[in-house]
């Protein structure tokens, strides 16, 4: 599962297993149809508007100029590792994109 993630910067991607959902819809409902809270999250940083008040209009306008370059280097960052995550190398994935 790939999904946006307010929590962190933008140009900053982050693996993980399991997790709730933390108010992002989409996992919500990952989690229902599964049952489950246990799969793999390839979390990509959108940064937060720094107000919870502010969070759906953020999330749904365009990235500025400079967060549009950010989030393209996350997603190359995404694509190199995709053959590795394919491969069930997390835990090498995982150095590799939190270090």
């Amino acid at each position: 599962m790939v999904h946006d993630e307010l929590d962190i910067e933008p140009g900053v991607v982050r693996l993980k297993v399991g997790g709730g959902h933390g108010g992002h819809n989409g996992l919500r409902d990952i989690i229902a149809h599964l049952s489950s809270k246990g799969f793999y999250r390839l979390r990509i940083g959108v940064g937060h508007p720094g107000d919870r008040n502010k969070v759906v209009n953020y999330v749904l306008k365009a990235p500025s100029k400079s967060e549009l370059i950010l989030l393209e280097s996350s997603i190359d960052q995404v694509i190199n590792e995709m053959p590795n995550i394919c491969g069930g190398e997390y835990q090498q994935v995982m150095q590799r994109l939190h270090s």
